[in-house]
């Protein structure tokens, strides 16, 4: 099993930053794709941002690209999304998620683990 805890959520004016982090521990060599989702009210949950350690290969969904930042830190055992510029409707309780299989899935329902989620507020 796979064990994530999300840190990091808050509140911060439009135009601000904000940094999540991700604690994974547990069977985390299995996992091929780690990745950031987010699901506001009356929304379904839509992934963010994804990052496949293996190949260094990133995505981003194109309503962030430009302002945010997956990374994972293999000494801390971390998924790390630093957002910028931070919008209005980037108001959302964030997820980190991980999934075992390749090739790496946009889709909520392919990832295995997932972790209790962080609030983002978002004010202008």
């Amino acid at each position: 099993q796979v064990q994530l805890v999300e840190s990091g959520g808050g509140s911060v004016q439009a135009g601000g930053s904000l940094r999540l982090s991700c604690a994974a521990s547990g069977r985390t060599f299995s996992i091929f794709a780690w990745s950031w989702f987010r699901q506001a009210p009356g929304k379904e949950r839509e992934i963010v941002a994804g990052i496949t350690p293996s190949d260094g290969f990133t995505y981003y969904d194109d309503t962030v690209k430009g302002r945010f930042t997956i990374s994972r830190d293999n000494a801390k055992n971390t998924i790390d999304l630093q957002m910028n510029s931070l919008k209005l409707e980037d108001m959302a309780t964030y997820y980190c998620a991980a999934d075992r299989r390749s090739p790496m899935s946009t889709m909520a329902s392919a990832y295995d683990h997932w972790g209790q989620g962080t609030q983002v507020t978002v004010s202008s």
